[in-house]
Order: C-alpha cells, then structure tokens, then sequence
C-alpha cells in the first residue's frame, strides 16, 4: 500500500520533469566551484532537497488552481485535446482537500530548507525562494492570475523559475556572491525550459481558450505561436554559443548543440495548423533536448572543474 501511495504521490506531483530544476540548481553548484573553487555539500544537498520542494509545490499548485478554475474540466470536454495536469482532481482519485495538503507540504519543506540557508548564506536567499513561490503561486491563482494573461508573463516567469533563480541561488548559497556569470549560465537551459512550456501549450490550446486561460498560443492563434516556438528554439542554442564565447561555458560544452537537431527535425515535419496529438512528438523532444542538453552542459563544468 505504501509502494502504491508513492506511486500516486510522483504521478500526482509530476516528478519525472524534475530534471528541469535539477539541472540548474547543479549548474549553479558546478558555477562556485569553476569560478570560485568553493563547494559545500552540506549547503548543496539542502539547496537540492528545498528546489525539488519547491518545483513539486509549483506542479501540484498549478494542478489545484487549474481544478479550480475549470481548466481541468474544459480538457475533459474539449475534443482532440490532450490534458497535461496530473488529472487526479478531476477524475476523482486524490480529494481536493488532501491534493491540498500534499501540495502545501512541499512548500513547507521548500521554506525549512531556505531558512536554514538564509542563516548560513545571507538574507537573499529568501528574496531568491521567494520571488520563486510568489511565481508559483500566482501563475494560476487569484486574484493575479498572470498565466491566464496572454502577454508572455508566464514564459519570464518559467524564465526566471527554472532558469536565472536556481541557477543564480545555488551559486549565492555556496560562495555568497551574486554574479553576470551564473546568470548567462542559466540563459540555454532556462530558455529550454521555458519551450517546455510553451510548447505544451499546443495541446491544449482550445480547451485553455473556452474556459477563458489566455496563453500566447490562444492569444495569438496556433500559426504565429509556432512560429515563435521555432523563435524560442533557436535562441535556446544561440544563448549557448554565446555563452561559450564568453567563457562563462568551456568550448566542449558546443556539443549540446547536436541535441537541436531531432528537435529540428520535429519542427519540418508539423504545418502551420495541426492537430492536438501532432504536437506530443514536439514535446517529446522538447524535454529530451533540455535533459541531455542539461547534462552535457553539467559534465562539461565538471570536466572544466578537473582539468583546471
């Protein structure tokens, strides 16, 4: 039974994205000792279990909001859509009440976590976890809302979430500076991220515009959004070369550019309007490019970290 309810907590938290605020949080990490050589593993591993906490907490109170705001139903009841919440409070199987509980557990440890740094650190690591939850909570809660807004809030906010603020934060924890570098290191696996987002979008645009969530796929119709991801796409791997070319990132880190191309790929093969299911393949890579892409920029700091 015990094996079961775990099972239900990952499926429910969406667990298996986790590697999209690993990764910068061990850039960030990886960033103190190239730059710096400074490393604390005890400051680390609390970083690491407080940002998991904190991405869980964003996950399930993304969830909660949708369930409330309709969203989840409007899914159900909208052909050729494809639902991208855990779907547990809409079909019954986790009670709001304790989907609740579970979701503010999370941020409970997110919070212990960062007030045991703050301590060790310095005060801006609670502007950094902070801005975070404030982030994550009104994404989709009211009165604020700013996911349902259309305007590009969400894709800074993703931006800032899971890419320039862990990254930055785990740098600040362990050498209690804040730095260009971290910054621009947070720039190709953070604008990757944020096509995770914004891709997935795609899936369930028409039923996010009928119960009123105004994303920039609803807002600017499914053409231009496209047009835009394919925007987001190339100035992933830009920044990447970029920051190469400032040193912030050894030469060698170039060969995460290999994983642009299945992900290129996937682009020539969709229209300018297509189906819900068309865009699951385009997610798909989306989420591999950020993972393997991540790890070679990770392995690449670590190989920095030896050699020099």
């Amino acid at each position: 039974m015990n094996n079961l309810n775990l099972t239900l907590l990952l499926k429910a938290s969406r667990f298996r994205v986790i590697p999209v605020m690993v990764i910068p949080v061990v850039l960030g990490g990886l960033g103190s000792i190239v730059w710096n050589d400074t490393f604390h593993p005890f400051l680390f591993i609390l970083t690491f279990i407080g940002s998991i906490a904190a991405h869980l907490f964003s996950n399930m109170i993304n969830d909660l909001w949708d369930f409330r705001n309709g969203i989840d139903t409007a899914a159900i009841e909208t052909a050729s859509t494809i639902s991208t919440n855990s779907g547990f409070l809409a079909n019954g199987t986790i009670p709001e009440r304790t989907f609740s509980f579970l979701t503010w557990s999370f941020f409970a440890i997110a919070l212990i976590c960062g007030l045991i740094l703050s301590i060790s650190s310095g005060w801006l690591v609670l502007v950094f976890g902070g801005l975070g939850a404030l982030i994550a909570y009104f994404y989709v809660a009211p009165p604020i809302k700013f996911g349902y807004r259309g305007k590009g809030y969400s894709e800074i906010a993703i931006l800032l979430s899971f890419g320039v603020l862990p990254t930055l934060g785990s740098y600040y924890v362990q050498t209690m500076q804040v730095d260009y570098r971290p910054i621009m290191l947070s720039l190709p696996i953070g604008l990757l991220t944020t096509l995770i987002l914004f891709n997935h979008h795609f899936l369930h645009w028409k039923a996010d515009q009928s119960a009123g969530k105004r994303t920039l796929v609803v807002v600017w119709g499914e053409k231009r959004a496209l047009v835009f991801s394919k925007f987001l796409f190339a100035l992933s791997y830009l920044s990447l070369i970029l920051c190469v070319g400032m040193d912030v990132f050894p030469y060698y880190t170039l060969l995460a550019l290999v994983t642009a191309v299945p992900f290129y790929r996937v682009y020539r093969s969709l229209k300018s309007e297509n189906p819900s299911p068309a865009y699951l393949p385009l997610m798909g890579a989306s989420l591999q490019a950020t993972t393997r892409g991540g790890l070679i920029m990770m392995l690449a700091l670590v190989v920095q970290a030896i050699i020099q």
